[in-house]
């Protein structure tokens, strides 16, 4: 029997639409949870919904949604009326690549509205919730929050993105602390590069940093750390990301940020 049992309880998955975030609805559903899945693209979600529905037998809810506004966690509650949720996992966001003195400043808000002011909004609106249903029955709750391998250093040419992965990770980990009391499964998932959409959004495959995996590799990687007895506060996917991330501690700054800086280097 696996550790995270979500049967019978709803999940929110957001940027659910494609890559890690369609992963998770996928293994979600298998283990019996009814999902909201949640993004812009509806008719993504409309395809997912159908697929989960008739593999698994569970109920799915669909909410087109832009993280991007700021009453978006309140919408997405308005949305659910009265469904409390179990488990939440804030896949969404993006990154952009390039000098920042060129960086679109509309864009750059944008990415941090997403990755960052949504994923705390959500994870406030919803953390009663979690915490309710891991008192409930033990295993049957988790909240994950997707960061990055980009978290533990600087990245020149994504420098707001590296960022934005910092801060959800260190935000993860005092959640993860601040919850260890009500047996609630908290972690920030740290993946490298994928193969996802990521890098068409970001628009250069120079941001690519560290070793390639699939989307069902670091999901995996995510439902082995929920499985544990103890799920430890970050879980970084792949071996040789583990091993850079615990490397990066040992290392001055300022080579970090140029070893980093000279690997992310490419025309944009």
């Amino acid at each position: 029997m696996t550790e995270f049992d979500p049967r019978g309880t709803t999940a929110i998955v957001t940027g659910a639409s494609s890559g890690f975030g369609a992963e998770f609805a996928r293994r979600l559903a298998a283990r019996g949870a009814d999902l909201v899945v949640v993004a812009r693209r509806a008719d993504r979600l409309a395809a997912l919904a159908d697929e989960l529905r008739a593999r698994h037998g569970v109920a799915v809810t669909t909410v087109p949604l832009d993280l991007s506004l700021p009453t978006a966690a309140t919408d997405l509650r308005d949305a659910l009326d009265g469904v409390t949720v179990s488990t939440l996992v804030n896949n969404a966001g993006f990154g952009t690549h390039g000098d920042f003195i060129r960086a679109d400043a509309a864009r750059e808000r944008e990415q941090i509205e997403v990755n960052v002011q949504a994923l705390v909004a959500l994870t406030h609106e919803f953390l009663p919730d979690l915490v309710a249903s891991a008192g409930l029955r033990a295993g049957s709750a988790a909240l994950v929050n997707v960061a990055s391998n980009a978290a533990f250093q600087p990245v020149p040419r994504m420098a707001v993105y590296g960022a934005t992965k910092a801060f959800v990770l260190s935000f993860s980990e005092a959640v993860w602390y601040e919850t260890l009391a009500t047996g609630l499964k908290v972690t920030a998932l740290c993946p490298g590069p994928a193969s996802t959409e990521f890098f068409d959004v970001a628009k250069n495959q120079d941001a690519a940093v560290g070793a390639f995996e699939t989307a069902e590799q670091v999901v995996q990687t995510a439902f082995a750390a929920l499985d544990r007895r103890r799920t430890p506060p970050s879980t970084v996917s792949g071996l040789m990301n583990r091993v850079q991330a615990a490397a990066v501690g040992f290392v001055p700054r300022g080579l970090v940020v140029r070893a980093v800086g000279r690997l992310g280097q490419g025309d944009d």
